[in-house]
Formats: C-alpha cells, structure tokens, sequence
C-alpha cells in the first residue's frame, strides 16, 4: 500500500480513536461498544459493492462476499457481548455510536469503489487498533477479569454457534487434521477468556485485510 494511503487512513483512525477515548473515557465497556459498532461498518460496505457489481454482472466470486459476511457476524456478536455487559445502556452513547457508524459506511462505500486496497488498508488499520485496545484492557484488568463469570451470548457463540460461519473468517488457523473441535472452540471460562478471544478474533481479522491487499491474489473462503 503507497505511503500516502497508508497516512490518509492513520490520520482518520486517529481522529476516530481521539474522539471517542474523549468521550467515553474511564467506560471501558462503552467504549468497547462503540469500536464494534464501528468495526462492522467496513465489512458491510464491502458486501454492498460487491453485490451492486454481481447486479451489474461486473464481477462474479462468492468467496469475498462468504469471508466478508463470516467477519460481519463476528463483529456483530463482539457487538452483543459489549451490549450484554452494558456498554449501550446510555442514549448518548448509543447515538454516537450509530451515526458515526452511518457516516463511515458512506466513505468505506465511496473508497471502496475508488481504491480496494486502500479501504482494505483503512480496515486493517481499525482491526489494529481494537486489537492493542483490547490487549492493553487484558493486562491491565486480567485479575478482575477472571474472577468474572462470561456472558451467556459470549459462550452461546464460542462454544455453540455456527462453526460454519466462525471458520469462514479464521483465514489464519491452521487447516487439515491439525485443526480440530478444541481449536475452533476455545473455552470460555471466565471474562477474562471473552476477552482473550475477542482480541484473538480482531488479529484473524487484520491477517484478512493484509491478504486482500496483496496484488495479484484472491481471497478464497477456507
């Protein structure tokens, strides 16, 4: 990705990241609700052209569109275990959280039109963020963390839900015999282990978007 790409999108995260550690600062779960509201705008901007193009009969390639869909429900339930710990208790915080999602899909829209590769790169550069974001959280609070039990929905989709659609994403796991049950479903004991592997998720999804930068190849849905 050109240099001035790469700047242009660290000058949007930054502002991004400035505005809403302002806003919802010492509100951890607050601010984790926002990042994931934010997190699947990109994701559904993708499948939106990529749709109006299989319309126009420009393209034709399900893989993009089973990934990019797998990622969207894997940032939506991110979504709801932040609702289920409160993070979306306040009107407010709802309401900057979905209208700053409804501007960004609009520009991801726009710059996913003009230039893949750098609305891969901006995506890649939010799925950084919420990693370190959530990496800093763990170390700073892993003792609290684990004395908490996990949210229902948290287990429900780790260990429970659609292994179809966890695997469509996890373009980073191993395959083959290498890659059993134990690893698609880790276990969830304790607060601290959603966390672990929400951060884990956000880290397949960045190896996602570095792969979809790289010229001359196509994603392929494992």
């Amino acid at each position: 990705v050109p240099r001035l790409e790469r700047f242009v999108n660290s000058l949007v995260i930054n502002a991004a990241v400035l505005i809403i550690d302002k806003l919802y600062e010492g509100r951890d779960y607050s601010r984790f609700y926002a990042l994931e509201t934010v997190a699947r705008v990109p994701y559904f901007s993708f499948l939106s052209v990529l749709h109006l193009y299989e319309t126009l009969g420009f393209w034709r390639r399900a893989d993009y569109l089973k990934v990019h869909f797998a990622q969207t429900m894997n940032e939506f339930h991110h979504l709801l275990i932040m609702e289920s710990l409160g993070g979306d208790d306040k009107f407010r915080d709802r309401f900057f959280a979905q209208h700053m999602a409804v501007g960004y899909y609009g520009i991801a829209c726009l710059m996913y039109l003009v230039s893949p590769r750098m609305a891969y790169n901006l995506s890649e550069q939010v799925e950084e963020h919420a990693y370190h974001t959530y990496d800093v959280f763990l170390r700073e609070n892993e003792e609290r963390l684990k004395r908490q039990s996990p949210p229902p929905i948290a287990v429900h989709y780790y260990q429970e839900g659609d292994l179809f659609l966890f695997d469509e994403f996890q373009t980073g796991a191993v395959t083959g015999v290498a890659r059993g049950a134990d690893k698609r479903r880790p276990r969830i004991d304790s607060l601290y282990d959603v966390f672990v592997n929400v951060r884990n998720d956000e880290a397949e999804h960045m190896k996602t978007m570095q792969f979809c930068q790289l010229p001359g190849t196509i994603l392929r849905a494992p």
